[in-house]
């Protein structure tokens, strides 16, 4: 087959948990099947030199200079666009002449999107060639878990349901003519049915991991002799911030009682402000950017995963369980990998419980080591990325 692959950004290097499942998936479609690979990249150029990464495993790249364009003033434009913001945030006119002139001339079986965002690119030739899109996270879902959890001022809340009216009618336009949804968890599935379309084609493709990359002996690491937890994501993302902001005003204070010589290592790249100053507090350490997460997993002897907002599945999660490094989450931050609670994750939604769950894995080595056991097991017999992208190829094979 012959696929067209539409990407938002360049997926290189593989530092963000987004990055990790589009380029992984992209590999495997491309070893199945001839993919012509199309991204956005940084308008000065910069990003130009990794093109041969994806050069190895694709039969043509093409990295498109982009800018996006101003946030749309609510007055006269914003109100009268039928697009949600988020999706006109993404529309570049070259581009999007670029692509009609690349479908116009070549033969394609399918084309595969990115997120929703890039659908009005390939929309006007869903009767020439049909699409599939391939979504991180559920946008109308996200933005309404965001509004339950998050402060906003009046003013953004009323831009907000402006916002989710236009969403929820985009998202019914995409479940009407896509030929395939494809999303990281069973929640992801369940709300599209629910609140979006009974009978949208949905495909739950879960979160992979690299398992050579993250193998408990591809770093030389010892566990820290005092007792270490992480939490390692992106720390300018919502998601992350309110989770740690959650943590630190209702759980710390207390664990930290519990287990005074406890050491939090908090890993992940652009932490805000709000973040750094937890790098004040007794026992907490904000890493910022680190060339290799891995050395902090294998030092910690545990990561929390204490997420408020969902959508899409936490890679945080299958990296941590497939390099030995046991979780306790929140069931929302471990939706969609059906893991059960004592065997291969601990689960706790309230501050009580979270604390609970971290002294007891602490003070039982025992129920850390047996922890450790199955989560690489069922990491290894689940979330390899080379066995989940090779479905995805077949998958398409069968739908064409």
């Amino acid at each position: 087959m012959k696929i067209l692959v539409l990407y938002p950004y360049v997926p290189w290097p593989l530092d963000r948990g987004t990055f990790q499942r589009t380029f992984h998936l992209l590999k495997r479609i491309a070893t199945r099947h001839e993919v012509d690979f199309v991204a956005f990249s940084e308008p000065d150029g910069s990003e130009e030199s990794k093109k041969e990464v994806f050069e190895e495993f694709c039969q043509s790249v093409e990295l498109l200079p982009f800018q996006h364009p101003e946030w749309q003033k609510l007055f006269p434009n914003r109100l009268f666009n039928p697009l949600p913001t988020n999706v006109q945030y993404w529309q570049q006119s070259k581009i999007a002449s670029f692509i009609d002139q690349k479908i116009e001339q070549e033969v394609y079986d399918l084309v595969h999107l990115c997120d929703l965002v890039l659908m009005p690119y390939i929309f006007k030739h869903r009767d020439n060639v049909p699409f599939v899109v391939d979504r991180s996270r559920v946008d109308l879902q996200f933005q309404l878990m965001e509004h339950q959890n998050l402060r906003f001022s009046t003013r953004q809340k009323l831009l907000r349901y402006e916002s989710y009216a236009k969403l929820w009618f985009y998202e019914r336009k995409l479940a009407k003519h896509t030929l395939q949804e494809i999303v990281c968890g069973p929640d992801d599935k369940s709300f599209i049915h629910k609140y979006i379309d009974r009978v949208a084609p949905v495909l739950v493709v879960a979160n992979g991991v690299d398992l050579e990359y993250f193998h408990p002996d591809a770093v030389d690491e010892q566990r820290d002799p005092d007792p270490t937890i992480m939490f390692c994501g992106a720390m300018d993302y919502s998601p992350n911030v309110d989770a740690l902001k959650w943590f630190f005003g209702e759980v710390y204070a207390k664990l930290i009682k519990r287990v005074s010589s406890l050491k939090i290592l908090i890993v992940g790249r652009s932490p805000i402000p709000e973040i750094q100053a937890y790098d004040s507090l007794q026992g907490v350490t904000v890493t910022g950017r680190v060339p290799d997460v891995r050395p902090y997993y294998r030092r910690a002897w545990l990561q929390i995963v204490p997420l408020r907002i969902g959508g899409g599945t936490r890679l945080k999660i299958v990296e941590s369980l497939a390099i030995g490094t046991p979780v306790i989450s929140t069931t929302i931050g471990a939706q969609g990998l059906d893991l059960k609670h004592g065997r291969q994750i601990l689960l706790a939604d309230d501050a009580s419980a979270f604390v609970e769950e971290t002294v007891r894995a602490i003070e039982d080595e025992a129920l850390r080591m047996n922890l450790e056991s199955e989560g690489m097991s069922v990491a290894n017999e689940r979330f390899g990325w080379k066995a989940i992208g090779d479905r995805l190829a077949e998958h398409y094979e069968n739908l064409i």
